[in-house]
């Protein structure tokens, strides 16, 4: 089974600019209509409450009938959330994610994921994130991507590759 979580795709995340949205939601559709099960994590917090607006999935994004939603308060999608629960429900041992923000909720999601024995892809072309004081988005995505190609953890597998490669491996299996 392929599935694919995403990260904070949310109107309150992107109510600022990010980088390259309109092409980052554009990959995140093409793998959200090839999956088999995608799963919607939505931060919420005093401004992003749940069912507000704000907290709602991007409306430019494909919300298949059966995709679960996971509502979490810190940038990591396992802290307190029923993720695990969902994953193992699923019987899933890996999984594609892609989202926002690469540097935030992405990174530390990836990396309590692998903590945790899960496989992961990340589709690097697929994770976006806004301008910091110090460093560039584009900047941050690639530094992210090369951390996460490097990350070690011995018996587990951390993969980034683009949406175009993912989505051809999934064709591949199908």
């Amino acid at each position: 089974m392929q599935v694919l979580i995403v990260v904070d795709m949310q109107n309150g995340v992107f109510a600022t600019p990010r980088y390259q949205q309109e092409s980052v939601t554009e990959r995140i559709n093409q793998l959200i209509d090839a999956a088999d099960q995608t799963i919607f994590i939505q931060h919420t917090d005093a401004d992003m409450l749940p069912g507000s607006e704000a907290w709602q999935v991007l409306p430019s994004l494909h919300q298949p009938a059966n995709a679960i939603s996971v509502t979490k308060t810190a940038c990591d999608a396992f802290y307190r959330t029923e993720l695990a629960q969902i994953l193992d429900r699923l019987q899933v041992k890996h999984f594609t994610l892609c989202g926002c923000a690469t540097d935030y909720c992405v990174d530390a999601t990836i990396k309590n994921a692998a903590s945790r024995g899960y496989a992961q892809t990340v589709a690097g072309d697929a994770h976006t994130t806004a301008d910091r004081r110090a460093v560039s988005a584009a900047q941050l995505i690639d530094q992210h991507n090369d951390v996460w190609r490097d990350f070690i953890i011995p018996g587990n597998t951390l993969l980034v590759k683009d949406t175009a490669v993912i989505l051809q491996a999934w064709q591949a299996q199908r």
